[in-house]
């Protein structure tokens, strides 16, 4: 007997203010036709004045509760995937633990940027497979919006709001790779190229800060570093891109997933892509497009999927799981 970390729940939640890649022009000097062309973006949400991540992180974990039929106080522990938390202690995981009306268990923030929700997972699996936790509610979200330096066209057209989550459940498996749940992991981070993608803000500072980054770095680093990080996780499975039925990438740039897909061998037929309704959501970007997967019907039970994703740090990696 194997225990595995099983999806029994999905659910997002995404802003009522939708921001088109028009409303940029009056801003910096960009088109809705530059956009598009170099990110696969046309439009993202945006936080109300007043919203903060863990509202947004709510309305997700509310979601995905739901759908897996079950209470808060039916969850052992939350684990909330973001950079952009409401502030700087306590958690923000803490605080929907609270609205949620969870009054057991334990919550906690896990920070590793875009690739948050990939760091989330795989220790949400960790607990699970201890036996820490029977059930884990895993949340990415965040407010980016509340980063960005409105003159600089290179980043501010790319970053939206929104949150994810999914209900993980231990459950008995056969120890094999056609087991339900997550079957294996990869995780990876180099300082070094910490000046690639950074927040020039926090504690040395005083300030907040805004985003920065090295857009064409990035994207070297991205493409081969997400290819390699989804070769080493099937590897671990003893699978390979072939049994792979969906790619679910971080949602950055669509030019980033394809080549990734390329690298992969994998058909953008099987890549599901929201970037162009969601922009780059960050640490909320994988489960958003696992929930608008699954509403879509792309997604269905015992669906090999494999998710990969890249951030600041920089730090990357991806999850193989069966849905």
């Amino acid at each position: 007997m194997t225990i595995r970390a099983v999806v029994r729940g999905v659910g997002h939640y995404l802003p009522e203010r939708v921001v088109p890649n028009a409303e940029f022009e009056a801003l910096v000097d960009t088109t809705d036709e530059w956009i598009r062309s170099r990110s696969g973006i046309e439009r993202r949400h945006f936080a109300a004045e007043g919203q903060t991540t863990s509202d947004l992180g709510f309305h997700a974990a509310e979601a995905a509760l739901k759908d897996a039929g079950l209470a808060a106080d039916d969850i052992d522990a939350i684990v909330l995937a973001t950079s952009t938390a409401d502030l700087t202690f306590p958690s923000a995981a803490t605080m929907i633990q609270d609205r949620l009306g969870m009054t057991r268990g334990f919550a906690f923030d896990v920070q590793a940027v875009c690739a948050g929700f990939v760091f989330a997972l795989t220790n949400a699996n960790a607990l699970i497979v201890s036996g820490q936790a029977r059930r884990v509610l895993v949340i990415g979200a965040e407010t980016f919006s509340r980063l960005m330096d409105w003159t600089d066209r290179a980043t501010c057209v790319l970053f939206g709001d929104g949150a994810g989550a999914l209900v993980l459940e231990a459950q008995e498996g056969d120890g094999t790779s056609g087991d339900r749940g997550i079957l294996a992991s990869d995780l990876n981070s180099d300082g070094r190229f910490k000046d690639l993608l950074y927040v020039d803000g926090g504690s040395s500072t005083g300030t907040t800060g805004h985003l920065r980054m090295e857009g064409r770095e990035v994207f070297r680093h991205a493409v081969e570093k997400l290819a390699a990080t989804a070769h080493a996780a099937l590897k671990k499975a003893g699978l390979g891109p072939e049994d792979v039925d969906w790619i679910v990438p971080h949602q950055a740039n669509i030019r980033i997933i394809e080549a990734t897909a390329k690298r992969m061998h994998v058909p953008m037929e099987r890549v599901v892509v929201t970037v162009q309704d969601h922009g780059n959501t960050s640490a909320a970007s994988i489960p958003l497009a696992l929930s608008v997967g699954k509403a879509r019907g792309q997604i269905k039970p015992g669906d090999l999927i494999v998710t990969e994703a890249i951030g600041g740090g920089l730090a990357w990696g991806a999850v193989l799981l069966r849905w």
